[in-house]
């Protein structure tokens, strides 16, 4: 079976919804995926009854991807990291255990999650925010959902910039089974990380939180140079990380099996539309070629 599980970061949109999103998957290629359960930055939510889960499952099942690859991202209002904006907090708590309930009846097994920002409070306080909200959500689930916390590129008051604050979160959750960590790789760039020496990340990775944790990659090149704290993404081969690297770590055998989903932009190629640039991405990384303009191409 192909170990290698590449996709992007997909829309579920009326009238098909999900039998939509797995239809332009296989369209592009695409043997794992990513999508919001609903928009990301609102709590408005269709019921999971609308979206044709059952259709669009039956069609993962005939083209034998396997759905516990799927990923799920988690909306960026989810804010846990900082208790003491109490409203904020309890809509972050309650938001995120109804998006573990609806990943489940999606039959997903993988959510991505932002561990939150502090909102310029200590980090020592958000991480133990961030804590205190996992405990209680997934002291509360009974769902088989893993939470894969997402490395940030170090913004503002974000936390999960570094791989020693993920593991403080991972150590301190109660049911810390249901962690998981998803690396992205502009992310980690911007943070500061060399991201061109791929064995020393993971080499690092594993001694601090372990290789088991991760569960998904993130594959995007940055417009911003290390350690810019920027996170913009941009598209392979034309950013600061350049498609060798990508490639590289799409293919480094450690990671075999494991989820990879570009979130790189749209291409504006002068129409009224911009244009999506994952089929020949994914291509492009599958034969480990890179095409020299080909987004100027599209």
């Amino acid at each position: 079976m192909d170990s290698l599980y590449l996709g992007s970061h997909l829309p579920l949109n009326a009238p098909e919804y999900y039998l939509g999103t797995v239809k332009l998957a296989l369209e592009w290629g695409e043997n794992t995926f990513m999508f919001y359960t609903g928009a990301p930055q609102n709590t408005r939510r269709a019921p999971t009854s609308t979206l044709r889960i059952g259709e669009g499952r039956a069609l993962l099942k005939e083209n034998g991807i396997d759905e516990t690859k799927i990923v799920v991202h988690a909306p960026y209002i989810i804010n846990l990291g900082n208790k003491n904006n109490v409203d904020t907090y309890e809509l972050a708590k309650s938001f995120l255990s109804q998006e573990l309930k609806r990943v489940h009846d999606f039959g997903c097994k993988l959510l991505v999650l932002h561990p939150g920002s502090s909102v310029g409070a200590p980090e020592e306080f958000g991480l133990e925010s961030i804590i205190e909200g996992l405990n209680e959500v997934l002291d509360n689930d009974s769902s088989d959902v893993t939470i894969c916390l997402e490395t940030m590129a170090g913004k503002g008051s974000e936390l999960g910039r570094t791989f020693q604050q993920l593991a403080t979160i991972i150590n301190g959750v109660h049911k810390n089974e249901r962690l998981g960590v998803c690396l992205d790789t502009c992310h980690i760039n911007d943070y500061g990380y060399d991201v061109h020496d791929v064995d020393g990340v993971l080499d690092e990775f594993d001694k601090v939180i372990g290789l088991s944790r991760l569960k998904v990659i993130h594959v995007n090149d940055s417009k911003n140079p290390r350690a810019s704290h920027k996170d913009r993404h941009d598209n392979l081969g034309y950013g600061t990380i350049g498609f060798d690297t990508l490639n590289a770590w799409v293919h480094n055998p450690r990671l075999n099996g494991i989820p990879k989903v570009l979130e790189t932009p749209y291409v504006d190629n002068g129409g009224k539309e911009k244009v999506p640039p994952y089929k020949k991405e994914i291509e492009m990384l599958r034969d480990e070629n890179f095409v020299e303009s080909w987004r100027e191409e599209l």
